[in-house]
């Protein structure tokens, strides 16, 4: 298991349902793609939001596309502080008992009774990927990253699927405290 995979650093971002989309941007309103990112059909849209919790807000907040089935808000633990609210670390899509949080657009805003994620780190990987590795969906795995403040990352989620791209995720926390940056490269090391 030694094939390197490059690193995905990810940022405060949110998925956003087609409804939420209307009501914080309005009826009928459309996603404006500004980056493509590297899983494929996915982009970084135009559009930003401002996230408000019990203790503090943060602004600018990237929307991610296309739209998704339910609305799904990733920050880090340093936003969480700032926020005021105390995300549980899940995998993308498991929001049931996540965190309230509070969206607002330039139309409206959307208060979600839960919803907001620490996103668990992961590494997405083609099908071709995972039969090379011997790995499979939803397993977890130990990752190493080397250099001067090498770390070995515990429980990071395999995502298995035919249309994924070979990238390794973290957030900005986790990338600072490793000293990593989007195209370095890290390892499977059990």
């Amino acid at each position: 298991m030694s094939k390197l995979i490059p690193v995905g650093v990810s940022n405060r971002h949110l998925h956003l349902s087609q409804e939420d989309i209307y009501t914080l941007f309005g009826q009928g309103y459309e996603l404006k793609p500004l980056k493509d990112l590297s899983q494929p059909g996915q982009y970084a849209a135009e559009e930003t939001v401002t996230l408000q919790g019990p203790k503090g807000s943060i602004e600018k907040v990237r929307v991610l596309g296309p739209a998704r089935k339910q609305t799904q808000v990733e920050i880090s633990r340093t936003d969480s502080y700032v926020l005021g609210i105390k995300p549980p670390v899940r995998d993308s899509g498991a929001l049931a008992n996540s965190s309230p949080i509070t969206i607002i657009g330039p139309k409206g805003k959307v208060e979600l009774k839960e919803g907001a994620i620490l996103a668990q780190r992961h590494i997405h990987m083609h099908t071709t990927d995972a039969e090379e590795l011997g790995l499979i969906d939803k397993q977890l795995v130990q990752v190493e990253a080397d250099g001067e403040r090498g770390v070995i990352f515990k429980n990071v989620l395999v995502r298995v699927h035919e249309s994924f791209a070979l990238e390794f995720h973290i957030d900005t926390d986790e990338a600072n405290a490793a000293g990593l940056a989007n195209g370095d490269k890290v390892k499977i090391v059990g």
